[in-house]
């Protein structure tokens, strides 16, 4: 079965920063650009950091008045990283690290888990070597769900009935509405069943699988005695 990869989705003009780019600098890409982050690399292309606008925020609030002070020992950790930020000057020292980052060949629901995880608008994208060849956003990786419904249909036919389970492509009926898929039908075993509606899951553009399936024989019990069989065996020939 097909997923559609990062590499399909992402842009691959990267508006990029160094790590000695200067503050205003950064301000001028990410407005004239109309982004709200860009990643930082090193002199081989490879991430070091990411820069958002709320980096550029906390460094203007961050800014010390003429009459504050940061006394330095007696600060937390995260406190110290703050209160450096507020005189940083480039993008190295603005920089959030380490950073957040897909490769092209991860599948768009990877990324879009990654994403999830971290709390995270965009990811740079890395290609074999680590290095940057894009960057996906959360826009981007929502084009899967303008998949047509006529297309999520075929898929489960052809790679799900057809090259998966064998079956006929009349066997089993499949309707799809609005990216919602339902399996209607009667099949063999009930393991082929878990297999259908497991697979038909993780479709890309599938947002619900609507469960009309019927059986013939529960091989649940079949599963179990040759998982046993299968250990007896296994024992049986470290012993020679």
């Amino acid at each position: 079965m097909k997923h559609n990869k990062v590499g399909s989705v992402m842009t691959t003009d990267v508006v990029r920063a160094d790590y000695g780019t200067p503050f205003k600098e950064v301000a001028r890409l990410l407005a004239a650009h109309r982004i709200s982050g860009l990643p930082v690399v090193d002199e081989d292309d490879r991430v070091i950091g990411v820069l958002s606008q709320t980096d550029l925020i906390t460094r203007q609030a961050a800014t010390p008045g003429p009459r504050r002070r940061f006394p330095f020992p007696g600060l937390t950790r995260g406190a110290r990283r703050q209160a450096a930020k507020a005189n940083a000057r480039t993008a190295g020292r603005l920089m959030t690290e380490p950073p957040v980052t897909t490769h092209a060949d991860d599948t768009v629901v990877q990324a879009a888990r990654t994403m999830a995880r971290h709390q995270v608008e965009r990811l740079p994208v890395l290609d074999e070597e680590d290095r940057l060849v894009g960057i996906v956003t959360r826009r981007d990786l929502l084009q899967v769900f303008l998949r047509s419904d006529r297309e999520i249909r075929d898929e489960v036919i052809e790679e799900v009935l057809t090259r998966t389970l064998w079956l006929a492509p009349n066997s089993i009926d499949v309707s799809v509405v609005e990216g919602v898929v339902v399996l209607s039908g009667c099949m063999e075993r009930k393991s082929e069943t878990e297999i259908a509606l497991s697979m038909t899951r993780r479709i890309d553009g599938v947002v619900g699988v609507v469960d009309k399936l019927t059986y013939r024989l529960d091989d649940a019990h079949l599963r179990i005695k040759e998982q046993s069989l299968q250990g007896v065996a296994d024992d049986w020939l470290r012993r020679l």
